[in-house]
């Protein structure tokens, strides 16, 4: 018999018969908190029961890396627990649980986003029960597949059969950017192999640094060519709503054989050629592909000549593609050998018709 002492506070707690002690032993304790009184209890009281869940298994794993943010969480206990809190997750994100038996399964509505740390928390009495797991970052392999369907690649990109996500299907989109869908790229015809020769599915690359500086630029961003997240929040939803590239995919060849000259590729084909000025001995332009990465109609250009006087020249249409050096007009008595300090040289009429094709993220080579 339980007895509260007049004007206690204490409480009581008793583990109700073999019952409760075959309870504990499957792994479920029943702790019965508030006034012991049994009569009360059985004329149906307002005692409360808390249940402790025991977890013998979770998935992902403690400690797992580059888990898929769409990843169901699944618990499994040492017996059923039917009336016990469920686990609570930061970050909380929409989504629900399902008990089924022994087992407490968390699936995601959208995602957890990349690089997420993730921690599953089980509430006891005795203290609460933890697990951490860690999400990976989203594929870049996805991000290139999304930028050639958005026509911000010289590519193109199928899925297989079977592997097709919907455009406005959120939830399928989060779940491919951790787990790309299978598919092949393919080359659109017209461009020189050059170009080809930089491209490499999957991994970073001066292609996929030049479409996300296109990309950027067309969605109000800084151009700088970095994966963030929010270019990536930007990416899916240009997905989801089939907002394609209006610019068109550039290439553009600066040749140092003399004649020198500039070509431009648009979408597969030839638009433009002019001769061209290329830096002097002692201000080469830089050999190299690099992506256009500002622009101007018009600039008073400062430097400073090999003699050391400084110069502050008018040129108009100016599309910067390496540190100082740029594509733009400047006025020469004739054009095709090498005549700058390390910038390309055109024609006014020739820069006038280039520079719309050189766009940012365009990219331009500087080759013999």
């Amino acid at each position: 018999m339980f007895r509260r002492e007049r004007g206690s506070t204490s409480r009581s707690v008793a583990l109700i018969g073999a019952g409760a002690a075959a309870v504990m032993g499957a792994g479920v304790a029943v702790v019965l908190h508030g006034p012991a009184r049994p009569a009360a209890i059985a004329a149906g009281g307002q005692a409360r029961v808390l249940v402790t869940m025991r977890v013998r298994t979770v998935s992902p794993a403690p400690g797992a890396q580059g888990v898929s943010g769409t990843a169901p969480i699944r618990l499994t206990l040492a017996a059923p627990a039917p009336h016990a809190p469920l686990p609570r997750l930061s970050p909380d994100i929409p989504g629900s649980w399902l008990r089924h038996g022994a087992s407490l399964t968390f699936t995601p509505a959208a995602a957890f986003g990349p690089r997420t740390r993730v921690t599953v928390t089980v509430p006891r009495p005795d203290g609460a029960w933890t697990a951490s797991f860690t999400t990976a970052p989203y594929s870049l392999l996805r991000l290139q597949q999304l930028l050639a369907q958005l026509g911000y690649l010289p590519l193109s990109w199928v899925a297989e059969l079977g592997e097709t996500v919907t455009p406005g299907d959120a939830a399928a989109q989060l779940a491919a950017a951790y787990t790309p869908p299978a598919g092949a790229f393919s080359w659109s015809r017209g461009y020189p192999s050059s170009l080809a020769g930089l491209w490499r599915p999957g991994q970073a690359n001066l292609i996929t640094t030049g479409a996300i500086m296109a990309f950027q630029s067309q969605h109000g961003m800084a151009p700088d060519g970095v994966a963030s997240p929010a270019l990536w929040t930007a990416v899916l939803r240009a997905a989801g709503q089939q907002s394609v590239n209006p610019d068109g995919y550039t290439y553009a060849i600066a040749s140092k054989a003399i004649p020198e000259t500039l070509t431009i590729w648009h979408d597969g084909r030839m638009v433009f050629r002019s001769y061209a000025n290329t830096g002097i001995g002692v201000a080469p332009t830089t050999d190299g592909t690099y992506p256009v990465y500002l622009r101007y109609r018009f600039q008073i250009m400062q430097g400073f000549n090999p003699d050391g006087s400084h110069y502050a020249d008018p040129v108009e249409f100016v599309a910067y593609f390496h540190g100082g050096q740029a594509v733009h007009y400047f006025p020469r008595y004739a054009y095709g050998w090498p005549q700058s300090l390390g910038c390309v040289e055109l024609p006014f009429s020739a820069a006038a018709r280039a520079w719309p094709y050189l766009s940012y993220g365009s990219l331009v080579t500087v080759q013999y």
